[in-house]
């Protein structure tokens, strides 16, 4: 069995990333790396492509290889991944979504190497439980219902961790109201904004949300909707506000690099989501001191306490989504009431260097516990 001395040497991490997009995986991963001691641990990350979050990774200081990663593994990612473990001396392999876990399985078992695989949805897929089975690598999950799902699927609690996903709260924090979404959409400075944080994405519901502003604006007339993101449903978005004739009061500002001035300029967070796991733009928008109103999918249960730090709602369930905007938009009392006590909820429980310690934790002890076989037996 190797054992790692962190008083001769950083460990040596490799980093598997199945996804290229600024999602919250991807966010995660950045966070994850931008806290890691540099004096505990060298990172290498392999990715499936060049984006903005291969670049973001570079200016951290990280080292960056490309390789396909797809269902079904080929040989080249598994020679390049052979390579860097050996060339770098990798210590202990972390994987993000099933496709990286994939990659990761195989190449554990190739080089005797222990692996980590984070779940970052609300359950795990056939294929991440495959992998573990077959590979025997260990797992982490950022939602609650993921790691029960897991206990009785079977994985046993010594390959298991739940780690919640966690915010800055000291980035991500109450600040006096900033105009700054007010100048991009062009509105008058006194203006309520209600704001959609997340992918244009199908399972994100930003056509729900789109739908929820219309019923609003029928009783409130100073209220805006502004989605801030981007992705493949924008096109379709764009037509949904112009066929509503909601161009006055709903408003597409894309992706925003300074997402504390985005929350400090709203009054409310909405989120429309059909599937959720533990998602950063609600836990960000409380920290910030936002109330929240959601729809209850996944992990969204373990954050938002109904009636003091915000509502849920069931899917679709669109009047029920707009009498809460209309309640919370129509007392600022409550507004405020709701977002301290959403602060201090997210301080409690979601905070980032909690999350990090976690996880940092494991992955050292999977260096002093060196890969086991299947059958138990110490390899290294």
């Amino acid at each position: 069995m190797k054992i790692i001395s962190t008083a001769e040497r950083p460990i040596n991490l490799l980093q598997i990333i199945g996804g290229s997009i600024v999602g919250g995986m991807e966010i995660y991963v950045l966070r994850l790396l931008e806290h890691l001691p540099r004096d505990l641990f060298h990172v290498t990350c392999l990715c499936i492509s060049e984006s903005h979050f291969t670049s973001q990774l570079r200016e951290m200081g990280c080292s960056v290889h490309l390789a396909p990663m797809t269902d079904e593994t080929d040989w080249q990612s598994i020679q390049l991944g052979v390579g860097l473990i050996r060339a770098d001396a990798i210590d202990v392999i972390h994987a993000h979504l099933p496709n990286a876990h994939l990659l990761a399985g195989m190449l554990s078992r190739l080089t005797e190497t222990p692996a980590l695989a984070t779940i970052h949805g609300r359950y795990l897929s056939i294929r991440d439980l495959e992998v573990h089975k077959l590979m025997q690598t260990h797992i982490s999950v950022v939602a609650k219902s993921a790691y029960f799902q897991a206990l009785s699927l079977g994985i046993p609690a010594s390959k298991l961790r739940f780690i919640a996903n966690g915010v800055d709260t000291g980035i991500f924090r109450p600040t006096d109201k900033s105009a700054y979404l007010h100048s991009i959409i062009k509105g008058s400075p006194d203006a309520q904004l209600v704001g959609f944080i997340g992918r244009l994405a199908p399972e994100k519901g930003p056509d729900v949300f789109i739908k929820v502003a219309s019923i609003v604006l029928k009783t409130l007339k100073n209220c805006h909707f502004v989605l801030v993101g981007d992705g493949p449903l924008r096109e379709k978005l764009k037509d949904d506000i112009d066929n509503l004739g909601l161009n006055k009061y709903v408003h597409m500002v894309g992706l925003q690099s300074d997402m504390p001035q985005v929350y400090a300029s709203l009054d409310l967070v909405v989120s429309t989501s059909y599937s959720e796991a533990m998602p950063l733009a609600i836990i960000e928008g409380m920290a910030s001191g936002l109330p929240v109103i959601s729809t209850n999918v996944g992990g969204v249960i373990d954050i938002v306490e109904v009636g003091r730090t915000g509502f849920l709602n069931n899917l679709n369930d669109l009047n029920g989504i707009a009498d809460n905007v209309v309640t919370l938009m129509s007392d600022r009392s409550m507004r405020q009431a709701m977002g301290s006590a959403a602060r201090k909820r997210a301080e409690k429980n979601f905070e980032l260097s909690s999350s990090v310690n976690q996880t940092i934790d494991l992955l050292k002890s999977l260096t002093q516990t060196g890969f086991r076989s299947e059958r138990g037996i110490e390899q290294r």
